[in-house]
Formats: C-alpha cells, sequence, structure tokens
C-alpha cells in the first residue's frame, strides 16, 4: 500500500493579486458602481501532477527552477493546500526544507535544539535521549550554551541539520540541505542520508539541483516540468531526460552566451569565443575524439607583461573539467588579437559542455580577465550509447580478465 498517494493535483496561484490599499479601494468603488473588473491570470505551480510513493522507497524529485518543486513538497508536508486534487500521506513526516527558520537568535544552542525539535513534532522526552547525540553530529558540544545570534551561519545550520535528521519520522523530505557547512560536515550528512536510507529503511523525498547526488541515493527519479510531471522512471534515464531539456534551453539561449559570468579589468575586453571544425567553419558540434580549435578575441588596451592565456571545458552545471595555460609572449603590445588553441583527439564523452577562458599578467600572474561559459557545445559520437560509455566524462581504455582463486 502507498506511504504517499497523489492524485490530479493541481495548485494555481492568482498572478497580481497582492494591491495596494489605495488600489483596493479604488477597485471596491468600482464593483459598487458596476464596473466589471478583469480578474489576474492564474498561474498553475502544479498541473495535474499524479503518483504514488511505496514504503522504504528514496525518490529524487529535480526540475528547473519554477519547475514546481517546492510547492510539490509544500503539498506533502501539509504546509500548503491544492487547488484541485488530493494528497495522501500515511506516516510521520519530517520536512528538512529550510532547516534553521524556527532558531530563536537570543536562545542557546540548547535552547534552540529542544524548541526546534518540538516544531519538529518530537516530544521532550526524545529530545532528551537524543541530546547528546545531535550536539556531537553537530559538533557544538563547545559552544551548545552559547546564544544562537553568536554562532556563524554554517554553526547554526549544522546544529538545525543534526536536529532535524534525528526526529523518527517514517518520511524525510530532503530539499537542498546536503550542502551544509564545510566540505567535511558535508561528507558527514551524506553519510547520515545513506545510512538513513540503507539501514533505517525511511521513505525519502530527495530534492536538489546536484543532479549527480540525487541520482546516486535515489531508486527512483520525477522530473518536473512547468508544473507537469514530465517523467517518473529510473534514476539514470530521468536525469538523462534532465540534461537534455536543459540542452533545449541553452540552445534557445543562444549557446549559453546569456549566462556567461565575465570578469575583467579596463585593460583587456573580451570579443568573444568561437569553435572551429577542422573545416574552418564555426560550430557548436563537437565530435568525439576529433581535434578542435577554440578561437578567443581579446582586446588589449593596455601592455601586459607575461602574459599567461588559458581554455577550460566545464559541465553545464559548473563541474571544472580541465584547463591548460599558455605563456603568450614577454609583453603582449596594446591591439586587438585572436588566439587560437587546438585541442587533439577531444577527450570528453558525448554531452553538453560549456567553455571558459582567462588571461593571467605580471609577475604574479595577476586576473586580467576570466570568463566560465562563455558558449556552450554538444560533443557527439553516433558509434557511443550511454550504455558503453557508463558514468563520467572520460573513457578508460580496460582489459579484463578473471582467474579463479578459490573453486569450490
Amino acid at each position: 500500500m502507498p506511504i504517499i498517494q497523489v492524485d490530479h493535483l493541481t495548485k494555481e496561484y492568482r498572478l497580481g493579486a497582492m494591491q495596494g490599499l489605495k488600489q483596493t479601494l479604488l477597485n471596491s468603488a468600482a464593483r459598487i458602481t458596476g464596473k466589471k473588473l478583469e480578474a489576474p491570470p492564474l498561474f498553475k505551480a502544479l498541473d495535474d501532477v499524479s503518483f504514488s510513493i511505496e514504503p522504504g522507497e528514496v525518490v529524487g524529485i529535480i526540475g528547473h527552477n519554477g519547475a514546481g518543486k517546492s510547492t510539490l513538497l509544500k503539498m506533502l508536508a501539509k504546509i500548503s493546500t491544492p487547488t484541485r486534487g488530493s494528497v495522501k500521506v500515511d506516516g510521520r513526516i519530517a520536512p528538512l526544507i529550510e532547516v534553521g527558520a524556527g532558531f530563536v537568535p537570543d536562545f542557546t544552542g540548547r535552547e534552540n535544539v529542544y524548541l526546534n525539535g518540538a516544531i519538529l513534532g518530537m516530544s521532550r522526552q526524545e529530545i532528551d535521549k537524543k541530546f547528546d547525540e545531535i550536539v556531537d553530529f553537530a559538533e557544538m558540544a563547545e559552544f551548545i550554551d552559547t546564544p544562537v545570534k553568536r554562532y556563524s551561519s554554517g554553526m547554526q545550520v549544522k546544529l538545525a541539520f543534526s536536529v532535524a535528521t534525528s526526529v523518527d519520522a517514517d518520511i524525510l523530505i530532503v530539499d537542498e540541505v546536503l550542502s551544509v557547512g564545510d566540505i567535511a560536515f558535508q561528507r558527514k550528512s551524506f553519510d547520515r542520508m545513506e545510512e538513513i536510507i540503507q539501514k533505517q529503511g525511511k521513505t525519502v523525498l530527495v530534492v536538489s539541483h546536484n543532479i549527480r547526488q540525487v541520482q546516486r541515493l535515489s531508486s527512483r527519479v520525477m522530473l518536473l516540468d512547468h508544473g507537469r510531471l514530465f517523467m517518473n522512471g529510473p534514476p539514470e534515464a530521468t536525469c538523462n531526460q534532465f540534461f537534455e531539456l536543459s540542452d533545449r534551453q541553452i540552445n534557445e539561449k543562444r549557446g549559453g552566451a546569456n549566462n556567461a559570468q565575465i570578469n575583467s579589468t579596463d585593460e583587456v575586453e573580451f570579443l568573444g569565443i568561437k569553435i572551429v571544425d577542422a573545416a574552418g567553419n564555426h560550430s557548436d558540434i563537437v565530435n568525439y575524439g576529433e581535434s578542435v580549435t577554440v578561437q578567443v578575441y581579446l582586446d588589449v588596451r593596455t601592455a601586459l607583461n607575461d602574459p599567461v592565456i588559458y581554455v577550460g571545458v566545464h559541465t553545464t552545471d559548473f563541474l571544472f573539467l580541465s584547463t591548460r595555460g599558455k605563456k603568450l609572449a614577454s609583453v603582449l603590445e596594446p591591439g586587438k588579437y585572436k588566439i587560437s588553441c587546438v585541442i587533439q583527439d577531444f577527450p570528453f564523452l558525448p554531452g553538453r559542455y560549456a567553455l571558459r577562458a582567462g588571461l593571467n599578467a605580471g609577475r604574479y600572474m595577476a586576473p586580467v580577465f576570466h570568463g566560465d561559459n562563455l558558449t556552450s557545445f554538444a560533443v557527439v559520437d553516433p558509434q557511443l550509447t550511454r550504455a558503453d560509455t557508463g558514468e563520467g566524462f572520460v573513457l578508460m581504455e580496460c582489459e579484463w580478465a578473471v582467474t579463479a582463486q578459490d573453486k569450490r
């Protein structure tokens, strides 16, 4: 029997519904005089969504900003009510949606543990029993009787995460909270989530923009797009579909140039970047394993000593894969330049990537220009499928052998 059952769930919001006192009075006067007012348009945050989740399942929920993920979580956690349709939840829910939102700055860490635990539905006896475990996990024993207003933001969120994951609930809703604290604590948080999933057998809903993290944790993934359930299936296939949707959006934005992140001094102006194929044509398609040329166009306005240009490749979610640099000259005089970089035997597997480039100069290699996501491109190879390549970005050449060590 499903622990969560969602049937034809729709949530609508009326755009522009919030109005000032003056406009409200004018509208009221218009109605009294019989004038018909045009109703603000409706926006469907969720549009006829249906699914079920069995006990013990770990379900990822992914989608672009505005896809309806947060609205769906609020429906499941009973924070908001549907416009149409129904949500049935058979069990206690612990929502990790905004960890630390209930902390009172003037209370000590100890007092906030009890307050936040009570908000999440824990009894005082439960909190007493788990208090030492909560504090130890958060690494906050030294500061637990200090007012929270003296905590750093990282300390607050670590303590809040520790409280939230201590709740003995049937269903755990995790919304973008696995990146709390420093790197060591993030690893610790991820390990706790895996323990909850594997050893405790909880039903877990994971929402994150870290698609690889969702794919690793989940037994099934749901993809939302513009309020509708676009896909509901195996993690790898659904996450791949998400990347394909992302690729289409990037293409619609002219190769991602609108989202370029550029920092530059007055010494250099970035004029553009191009990918050129073997025939010398500008292209946003790269054939896997073939050489490709990247051309960077710069307007150098001030003579630069010991300039070093670099070009790199990253994923569309800013996982940096490789960057190579080259000293251009002892002095680069003012003028406009086209700098070409030939990448031999392009090594990254089929998918969509983006280019970064930059220029450092001087004795201490001071940054003069840097840009990420300058343009995006697709790597293709009709001979390779994801079944051939598996996970990752490069293809390892392997030789396999099986040797029996102990025959029975």
